[in-house]
């Protein structure tokens, strides 16, 4: 019994491989039969084409990204305090000049007033010694007549003369000390100053993009209160492949759109590229200014950028769906109408820009005019005969411009 189950398992096994054998290589051979008629003639293969055309071609590559303002700086406090009120909300406009943000004052002025206090008592500690300085001048003119008359000793003149050495330098120590009060009273009144901030009186209109204190809240010196936003200009930053870097360079025009305003066109300039590729994504960084002199766009919107890589006036062109890739590259077969029946002419083809579904033809030189096959290439061989169709009978043809529309027997 275990022998008949293997025999069995054998024949079927057998059986199986002939019906795939047949499936596989028997239609074939049948079409290979068939493919001759009449002494080996080739049966024609049909084939869809059009014209050669001279075109205006635009390539555009298009990438996403998002927007960013064109500069963003953040208000910090130089000291830090209470604050007393902010003048601006999210999403205000602020203009060059406009106040911003005010801290509360109250310790800055008692500063303030205090520097003034200790400046007042320097200020009259140099009066009095100006005074003793003035005294001990008297003191040693009147000492040396009376050295000169014999009645004043010499270490009377010597006391003198000290005494007015040691008043001299305690008026220079109470001009020092004065210098040192002024310095710290315009410290005081700098700091009362840092109080409030305003918007830079020469900078350009900006907007509020962050609020980040609230009246009655403690902030430290340096601690992000505000961020403000230009929105003329703006950039839409974008990510773009090794494969495209090459064919981006600044002053490239670009035209964004966002789906906040489907119907409108931005039109940009890139400004910068960076000179590296991100490790993970492979990607580098590159940036388009946009006027948006309407200021529509705004920092975080989701853009469509198209980047325009070339362009050629009054070319040749062909559509793209005529290049098929073999193993020697880039091929192309023509319709040559000079025997009795269309012929196929294979050619290596090199193209330049792509505008949609065309596509630049550099070589060969084709005339406007010639046929190309668009649909059925791939059954083709250089002299192959050809059965010229409607190509808009043929499910997913699309080739508008330049079909033929004939059918040849």
């Amino acid at each position: 019994m275990p022998k008949l189950s293997t025999l069995i398992t054998l024949v079927l096994f057998l059986l199986a491989g002939g019906v795939l054998a047949w499936l596989f290589w028997g239609p074939d051979d049948e079409q290979a039969s068939s493919a001759r008629a009449g002494g080996g003639e080739t049966r024609p293969v049909a084939v869809a084409v059009a014209s050669v055309q001279q075109q205006d071609l635009v390539e555009r590559r298009r990438f996403t990204g998002s927007i960013e303002g064109g500069d963003r700086i953040v208000i910090t406090p130089r000291v830090g305090g209470r604050v007393a009120e902010v003048f601006v909300n999210l999403g205000d406009r602020v203009e060059p000049g406009d106040p911003l943000l005010q801290l509360d004052t109250e310790e800055f002025e008692q500063d303030v007033t205090q520097a003034e206090a200790e400046l007042e008592v320097a200020e009259a500690s140099l009066a009095e010694a100006v005074a003793s300085r003035n005294a001990a001048q008297r003191d040693l003119q009147r000492t040396r007549e009376l050295r000169d008359q014999g009645i004043a000793s010499r270490s009377e003149l010597e006391a003198a003369e000290t005494e007015l050495a040691l008043a001299q330098t305690r008026v220079a120590l109470a001009e020092s000390q004065i210098r040192q009060r002024r310095s710290a009273l315009r410290t005081r009144e700098i700091q009362l100053g840092y109080t409030r901030i305003d918007a830079d009186p020469g900078s350009t209109t900006r907007w509020v993009a962050e609020r980040l204190v609230d009246p009655g809240s403690v902030i430290s010196a340096n601690e992000p209160a505000l961020a403000l936003v230009t929105l003329q200009p703006v950039r839409a930053i974008l990510a773009v492949t090794e494969a495209d870097y090459s064919r981006i360079s600044r002053g490239q025009e670009a035209t964004v759109r966002t789906s906040s305003y489907p119907d409108a066109l931005f039109e940009g300039t890139i400004t910068r590229i960076s000179p590296e590729f991100r490790p993970g994504s492979r990607q580098a960084r590159i940036e388009v200014e946009v006027p948006n002199d309407d200021e529509r766009l705004r920092p975080g919107m989701f853009v469509e950028t198209a980047i325009t890589l070339g362009q050629r006036s009054d070319t040749l062109a062909i559509p793209r769906d005529a290049i098929i890739q073999r193993e020697a590259g880039p091929t192309l077969f023509s319709v040559d109408r000079s025997g009795e029946r269309p012929t196929a002419r294979r050619h290596m083809a090199v193209t330049g820009v792509r505008d949609g579904n065309w596509i630049e033809l550099l070589e060969p030189e084709l005339p406007e005019g010639t046929e190309v096959v668009v649909l059925g290439q791939h059954l083709l061989a250089d002299g192959t005969p050809l059965r010229l169709t409607d190509p808009r009978s043929v499910p997913g043809a699309d080739f508008a411009p330049g079909l033929s529309e004939t059918e040849e027997p």
